[in-house]
């Protein structure tokens, strides 16, 4: 179980002990295509390593109609982190856009390592700050970029996820129709 310790250490340098008890946490999983992590109206007990694969978050408004809120590509953390800290039912579904490895670790049990082990802490808090800023980077970019540029940070920040999954959902990531998408990938290819 190298994978999920080597990126959490990346993030914050880890003591033994802390790895020890952290690496006797996390079991693996396969998920098939279309399977949730976590689905809608349900309680988050687990958070997630994904270690290879595509994940997305979404959620789906009144009509039905589904909008994708984050893309999940190996490596990364995968959790529904508000239903996690607030103990409530989660309200942004977590489902597999392809085959995906995922080793999962009950979430009360890492809360415990917290005030077990000060560089824990730290590691939690770094990657609470980072999915904040990432928070508030899209945001910004939904509101004042138009499409071709979200498109372009898009294929920057995951460069072989159009291959990897429907265009659908690129096109609901970035707040656009499908024929929006079509016509932006259009007009680049003719540059």
């Amino acid at each position: 179980m190298i994978e999920p310790i080597a990126y959490l250490n990346k993030i914050s340098p880890l003591s033994q002990e802390a790895i020890h008890s952290l690496s006797q946490l996390f079991v693996p999983s396969v998920l098939k295509e279309e399977e949730f992590f976590i689905a809608e109206g349900k309680y988050a007990r687990e958070i997630g390593f994904l270690e290879t694969g595509v994940a997305r978050a979404f959620f789906v408004n009144n009509e039905g109609k589904e909008y994708n809120k984050q893309f999940f590509v190996g490596p990364t953390l995968i959790g529904a982190y508000t239903s996690l800290l607030t103990k409530q039912k989660n309200k942004i579904a977590q489902k597999t856009l392809t085959e995906c490895k995922i080793w999962k670790a009950p979430f009360y049990e890492i809360e415990l390592l917290y005030s077990k082990f000060h560089d824990f802490e730290r590691l939690g808090r770094k990657i609470a700050e980072f999915y904040f800023l990432e928070k508030e980077k899209k945001e910004i970019e939904m509101a004042l970029l138009d499409a071709e540029k979200r498109y372009l940070i898009l294929r920057e920040e995951f460069p072989d996820l159009e291959m990897k999954i429907p265009q659908y959902h690129i096109a609901s990531y970035l707040g656009i129709s499908a024929t929006q998408l079509s016509r932006v990938r259009n007009k680049m290819a003719k540059r």
